[in-house]
């Protein structure tokens, strides 16, 4: 399996860069700060939130979200490599967490 992180964006449109007739599958890794750990830009947001007209936000939360277009299915191996790709290179895994899932 290859993970394809050369996806240009151009106008907010994603041009693949996959050669044609390839399938590729969207995996996608959110990435959120352990309950634990304050998150200072989510308070900031939550503050803000009431001053903009927007009541009733008990709490905010930023993350990551990242998509991954990988060639071929997505079968277990797969989501394995791209498992060990977020807890080593995508989440700090000792203030945050993440899933990885398949996008349809």
């Amino acid at each position: 399996m290859r993970v394809d992180f050369r996806t240009r964006y151009c106008e907010d449109t994603a041009l693949r860069t996959t050669p044609p007739g390839v399938p590729v599958a969207r995996v996608v890794v959110d990435v959120m700060l352990k309950p634990e750990i304050l998150d200072p830009q989510g308070q900031a947001v939550q503050r803000a939130l009431p001053r903009l007209g927007f009541e009733g936000i008990a709490d905010v939360r930023q993350g990551k979200r990242f998509e991954l277009e990988v060639e071929g299915p997505v079968d277990d191996a797969a989501l394995a490599r791209v498992h060990e790709m977020a807890g080593t290179f995508l989440a700090n895994t000792v203030i945050e967490d993440f899933t990885v899932r398949v996008e349809s």
